[in-house]
């Protein structure tokens, strides 16, 4: 069988467990670490990230921004991290996420048999805006970022494998938010959906205050 047509075939199985489709992309939000609240707000890699209100987080001015985008498959989950300038530019931005270490489809393809070599880097796509489907950025104080990112520094170090039902991208992003106390939802999920599940777990009723 073709690696195309087995591909299809994969997709299918795994809607199995992502059982809804991708919805157009969805505002960006923005919370400090301590709030239960949630608002609107522009990227951190879009045009956009100069309008930031970056005054109304003197005291956090780092963040961990929980985002997922739209690929060829389900789709991909993932963070991305540092610290917004006077103007509300990213600055020093890195990416963490967990996917197959290569380009080729073949190692994703074989990963949803068993596991397979990963990477825990930046991945293709992951910083063009055109391609984010859901954002939830976690304004942090300087202790509090600290500890998030020796905590993204262990799980980079000490992850080695990537299997789409065992540990895959929303998985390795869960072990991140629960990290900062947060609720997680399903690793099953479609990538948009679990971040925006992530998000209203943790700042809507009930949620994390």
């Amino acid at each position: 069988m073709r690696i195309n047509h087995l591909l299809l075939v994969l997709f299918a199985l795994t809607a199995t467990g992502c059982v809804s489709e991708d919805l157009p992309p969805q505002p960006g939000y923005v919370s400090t670490g301590h709030s239960g609240v949630a608002s609107v707000a522009s990227s951190v890699t879009g045009r956009a990230a100069i309008a930031t209100n970056s005054s109304r987080y003197q005291d956090h001015p780092y963040f961990v921004e929980f985002r997922s985008r739209y690929a060829l498959s389900y789709g991909h989950t993932y963070v991305a991290f540092g610290r917004l300038d006077g103007a509300g530019r990213a600055v020093n931005l890195e990416i963490a996420g967990l996917h197959p270490a290569s380009n080729s489809e073949v190692p994703y393809v074989l990963g949803h048999f068993v596991p397979v070599p990963a990477e825990t880097g930046a991945s293709d796509g992951d910083l063009e805006e055109q391609y984010r489907s859901a954002s939830w950025r976690v304004m942090l104080s300087q202790a509090e970022y600290s500890d998030v990112v020796a905590h993204i520094r262990e799980l980079q170090n000490t992850t080695r494998l990537w299997q789409a039902s065992v540990y895959n991208c929303n998985a390795f992003t869960g072990d991140i938010a629960r990290s900062m106390g947060y609720k997680v939802p399903s690793k099953y999920l479609r990538p948009q959906q679990f971040v925006t599940e992530l998000r209203e777990m943790n700042t809507g009723p009930g949620g994390r205050r």
